[in-house]
């Protein structure tokens, strides 16, 4: 369906990082039954010209993956180091033995250095049988490319050894540390990032085609901003009313929105402090003109796919 050109993004999950229900919560959100109010953490799925490009895999990539019966990924990009955004990446295995290949990751260098923390077993040089097989891209502010590698080798699961390489002789070899640097080839599917903060610390959002997904800011420099002219559609996250310190609030959101002047904007990261999915509209849809907002906005919610114009 993709090869049509076009670009499409389905919303993963939603939620913040505790997602929606809360445990223990019964507010209005966490006991609603409409299914748009129950919410995974935060992430999203591109699709263009036959290729599957994932944003962040939490705690709940698992069940995401399932649920919208995906089963091949072409690259996974990464926002940031926090648990809800990465929690998931141990389940990336599964597709090293159903693909036969390596899960090329696309993240900065300090999130390279969190993620040899946080799976330490998965970069070791004398792998224990089983743990993921990634390929690191190390990328930064600048554009690059995601495109499927005709040369990358079969990837081959051997009984109480772990993963091996099979080399065009048929004769099997470790696979080895894999580090390289993200560029833009003119190749394959064009990815520019968007740089934020995240409190202080430095995170980035995805423009693919004329969709833009920017999760986990509370600000982004006015550097920026060129890179989001021309969008149809625009994510931003908002976790409340209230001013915060690592998220935009809902009014800030909608004053970007105003700004960036996409024709659609859609909310996500969103928290139990908002109302429940059909009422969130209505309220959205009256700030908007109180403020001026041309933008139509709307609240994501999980399973929703938006596509480029």
């Amino acid at each position: 369906m993709e090869e049509d050109g076009k670009v499409r993004l389905t919303f993963m999950g939603t939620g913040t990082s505790q997602g929606i229900p809360i445990i223990g919560c019964h507010c209005p959100v966490c006991s609603s039954t409409d299914p748009r109010d129950r919410r995974y953490r935060s992430s999203a799925l591109f699709r263009t010209r036959g290729t599957n490009i994932l944003v962040d895999a939490g705690p709940d990539f698992r069940s995401q993956m399932l649920r919208e019966g995906i089963g091949h990924l072409d690259a996974v990009l990464l926002t940031h180091n926090h648990k809800d955004h990465t929690g998931g990446m141990d389940d990336l295995r599964a597709l090293n033995y159903t693909d036969s290949r390596v899960v090329d990751i696309y993240c900065e260098k300090r999130v390279l250095k969190s993620l040899e923390k946080e799976y330490e077993y998965a970069f070791r040089e004398n792998k224990y049988p089983g743990a993921p097989e990634w390929r690191i891209h190390l990328i930064d502010e600048n554009p690059f490319t995601v495109e499927k590698d005709p040369t990358a080798r079969e990837l081959v699961w051997v009984h109480d050894v772990g993963y091996r390489y099979r080399l065009e002789d048929g004769s099997l070899v470790p696979t080895g540390e894999r580090i390289v640097n993200a560029s833009d080839t003119g190749k394959g599917v064009l990815v520019t990032p968007i740089r934020g903060y995240h409190d202080t610390m430095p995170v980035l959002g995805f423009r693919i085609g004329d969709i833009a997904y920017i999760t986990d800011m509370s600000s982004i420099p006015e550097s920026e901003f060129s890179k989001l002219e021309g969008l149809s559609h625009l994510t931003l996250n908002t976790v409340g009313y209230k001013k915060h310190h690592s998220h935009f609030s809902l009014y800030e959101a909608l004053d970007l929105s105003g700004r960036i002047g996409a024709r659609y904007t859609y909310l996500t990261h969103l928290s139990h402090t908002f109302p429940v999915y059909g009422e969130f509209c209505q309220e959205l849809e009256r700030l908007c003109a109180e403020r001026g907002v041309q933008s139509i906005v709307r609240p994501s919610y999980d399973t929703l796919t938006i596509e480029s114009l």
